[in-house]
C-alpha cells in the first residue's frame, strides 16, 4: 500500500463483533469454541480453511456461521468486522497485510511472519494505515502469574534485575521438529516475555548445545539452552526441553537486588519426574490447559478493544513486538551454528 492510499474507515459495529477465523486446525478450532462459548460481545460469523471439509464441520456447530472459499473472501466479507488468523505461520504476513488494507482489526497467532523482513513489512503497512490494527497472539502477556511478575518488576519491588532464568518443557514433538523449530515455535514465547517484562530489546543470542541425544540424527539437540543479552546488559537463560515424555510446563525466575520471584511453580510440587509420567502428581499434557485462562483473557481484551475503537488491547503484543521477536529468533537460529553471541539486527521503528 502506498502512503497516498487510504484505509477504509472502521464500520459501525453491531452489538456483537462478527469475527472471521482463518484456519480451523487445533488453535483455530479452539478459538472458535472460545468465542462461541466463553467470550462476551462477539460471535464467529465466517470460517475458512485449506481443508474445506474441516471448515464446514466447524461451522456446522456454530449457529449463524458460514464457510468462505478462502482468506481473501473472508477478509472482504461484509459480515466480518474483525479477523483472527490461525493459519500456518507462512501465510500470516500476507493475511495480516490484507486485513490492514481492508481496515479490519486482526488478532494474529504467532509468528507475525517467518522472518524479520516480512514482519517489518507488516509494521510498515500498519504505519501507512495510520492506526493500530494488529494484535499478536503472545497469550502469556494475559496470564495472571506473568502479569503479577510484570507488576513486581515495574514497581521496583525486586530491585535491579540482573538475571532471568526460563524453562520451557514439552512432553514430545512430532518428527521433523528440528533445532530451528525449537527456536521459532518454543523459545519465541520466552523471547516475547522478556520484551514484555523488561521493556527493552534483546541484542544478542548464544546457543549452548548438549552432547548428541537420541534425536540428534533428526536435527534436534534436546535439551538446549539459549543465552540472551538485553540492551542494558541483563542475561536471560532459556532452557528448552521438548521431549521430556512427561508433560508441559514453563517457569520463569527473576533475580533482583531486593528479591527473587518465580512463576510456574503450581505444577512443580512434584520432586520426581520420569519418562512415561511416573511421579506423584500431574502435569498438563500440552500448553492448552496451562494457558486456557490467558487465551480467554487475550481474546476477550481484543474484542473489547475492537468494540470500543481502540483496536489493540493495552497489554497485547503489537506488530512491532512481532518484528522484535522475529529478529531475535533469526539471531538465535544463526547462533545454533555459530560460536559465541550473535547480534540481533533491528531496523528503526517506522
Amino acid at each position: 500500500m502506498s502512503s497516498t492510499e487510504t484505509v477504509p474507515a472502521a464500520p459501525s459495529l453491531p452489538a456483537d463483533v462478527r469475527v472471521g477465523v482463518i484456519g480451523v486446525g487445533q488453535m483455530g478450532a479452539d478459538h472458535v469454541e472460545r468465542i462461541a462459548r466463553r467470550i462476551k460481545g462477539a460471535r464467529v460469523s465466517v470460517v475458512t480453511d485449506y481443508f474445506r471439509e474441516k471448515a464446514e464441520e466447524i461451522a456446522a456447530g456454530i449457529p449463524g456461521c458460514r464457510v468462505a472459499d478462502g482468506p481473501e473472501e473472508l477478509i472482504a466479507a461484509e459480515d466480518v468486522d474483525a479477523v483472527l488468523i490461525a493459519s500456518p505461520g507462512a501465510f500470516h504476513k500476507d493475511q495480516a497485510i490484507a486485513c490492514i488494507a481492508a481496515g479490519k482489526p486482526v488478532l494474529c497467532e504467532k509468528p507475525l511472519a517467518m522472518n524479520p523482513q516480512d514482519a517489518y513489512a507488516v509494521v510498515e503497512a500498519e504505519k501507512a494505515a495510520g492506526r493500530p490494527l494488529v494484535s499478536l497472539g503472545f497469550m502469556r502477556r494475559f496470564d495472571r502469574e506473568y502479569a503479577e511478575l510484570k507488576d513486581a518488576i515495574d514497581s521496583g519491588e525486586l530491585g535491579q534485575i540482573s538475571i532471568i532464568n526460563c524453562k520451557h518443557r514439552n512432553a514430545r514433538t512430532l518428527p521433523g521438529f528440528v533445532d530451528a523449530m525449537m527456536v521459532y515455535d518454543s523459545a519465541v514465547h520466552e523471547i516475547d516475555a522478556i520484551h514484555y517484562f523488561l521493556d527493552e530489546p534483546i541484542v544478542a543470542v548464544q546457543a549452548v548445545l548438549p552432547v548428541p541425544g537420541p534425536r540428534a540424527d533428526e536435527g534436534q539437540h534436546d535439551p538446549m539452552i539459549l543465552l540472551l543479552r538485553t540492551a542494558s546488559g541483563r542475561i536471560v537463560t532459556d532452557e528448552l526441553y521438548v521431549n521430556t515424555d512427561s508433560g508441559y510446563e514453563v517457569r520463569t525466575e527473576v533475580l533482583g537486588s531486593r528479591g527473587i520471584a518465580t512463576i510456574g511453580q503450581e505444577i512443580a510440587r512434584v520432586t520426581t519426574q520420569k519418562p512415561g509420567g511416573a511421579w506423584g502428581g500431574a502435569i498438563p499434557a500440552d500448553f492448552r490447559p496451562r494457558f486456557v485462562d490467558a487465551y480467554d483473557a487475550e481474546v476477550q481484551a481484543w474484542i473489547a478493544a475492537v468494540a470500543d475503537g481502540s483496536l489493540v488491547a493495552e497489554r497485547s503484543a503489537t506488530a512491532w513486538d512481532g518484528y522484535l521477536a522475529a529478529a531475535a529468533c533469526e539471531a538465535a537460529e544463526a547462533a545454533l551454528t555459530t560460536e559465541g553471541f550473535v547480534p540481533v539486527t533491528v531496523l528503526s521503528r517506522p
